[in-house]
């Protein structure tokens, strides 16, 4: 866990007209917004929160990079929704969208931005920068998926990689609908320890996006379904791809080489967005800013790099592996 303190958290108003009581978003802010460019990081899950993320907080000291957390609406230190559970017209890309734009709107940052989504905000971010917001600057997307239909996939390429008593305890989840057996419950713990982080025992900032799914399965359960093995929920159909031309900010691309989020998942990104490069970490798995044995240290590096070497000294067009 980072030892840094924020600077500034506190809750912005988020009115939402579906939602008949005053809601919020919960964030944090590492750094000073006047001495620079910020970086504002979109949470995967959906609901996970921001904790897992807070290794980039440490693009403030070591890069002078302004560092801005926020738990999106639904979970953790958000406004909870419950009373939303199911209701697949309200969980859409537009919600959280408008919750992004009243979050930059309220820290006014209109002047200059950067955006760093990781896994769904990795969905999140491209489908923002689409749009071409105003103070957009560059872009990173962390192990993202350029669809629902390439995520899914990424999720049954691994499944398939496992050991055949690992394989057929999910397939018989998958028959059966029952994900509380014994057999399923270890296949998918071998699962995330092979590619959702590699790093054992498990990063603390890991288990606490873990329990922030848990305690409130929400906003997961309605979007994607059960689990990312039976996935039926209202991002089924869902694609940013046919508006990745839109993106019109430099761009840096990344996933590891364990990750769910499988190279066929960032190829739309490389082939579609203009100036675009990406790396793909060796030996990491979904969370590569989370994983040891120096992997994490050169996630921070590649991001922070990214973000301050002026653009015309950066190679684009590029796959490297690192």
């Amino acid at each position: 866990m980072t030892a840094l303190i924020p600077t500034r958290e506190g809750t912005i108003p988020f009115p939402i007209s579906a939602v008949d009581k005053p809601c919020f978003t919960y964030f944090k802010v590492f750094g000073d917004l006047s001495k620079g460019t910020p970086v504002v990081c979109l949470h995967g899950g959906p609901g996970a929160g921001h904790e897992y993320m807070l290794p980039f907080a440490e693009l403030w000291p070591k890069y002078n990079i302004p560092v801005i957390l926020y738990d999106q609406i639904g979970c953790a230190s958000s406004t909870h929704l419950q009373e939303k559970a199911g209701d697949k017209a309200f969980w859409q890309e537009d919600l959280f969208v408008r919750e992004l734009d009243n979050l930059l709107d309220h820290l006014q940052l209109r002047g200059g931005f950067h955006l760093l989504g990781h896994s769904w905000g990795g969905m999140l971010g491209p489908a923002f920068a689409s749009r071409r917001p105003q103070g957009l600057q560059r872009l990173i997307l962390a192990s993202g998926n350029a669809s629902k239909e390439l995520s899914m996939l990424g999720a049954s390429v691994r499944r398939d990689e496992l050991p055949p008593q690992h394989l057929e305890a999910i397939l018989e989840a998958e028959r059966t609908r029952n994900l509380d057996t014994a057999a399923y419950k270890e296949a998918m713990n071998i699962f995330n320890q092979r590619y959702l982080c590699r790093t054992m025992p498990p990063p603390a900032e890991l288990l606490l996006g873990v329990k922030n799914m848990a305690e409130d399965k929400t906003v997961f359960g309605t979007m994607n379904g059960l689990s990312p093995m039976f996935q039926n929920g209202s991002m089924l159909h869902w694609t940013s791809i046919p508006r990745l031309p839109q993106i019109n900010v430099p761009t840096l691309v990344y996933n590891g080489e364990y990750d769910a989020s499988i190279d066929a998942s960032q190829e739309p990104f490389f082939e579609k967005i203009s100036l675009v490069r990406w790396i793909r970490f060796i030996d990491a798995g979904h969370m590569c800013h989370l994983e040891a044995r120096g992997i994490g240290e050169k996630v921070l590096k590649a991001v922070g790099d990214f973000l301050t070497v002026p653009i015309e000294e950066q190679k684009f067009g590029e796959r490297i592996q690192m």
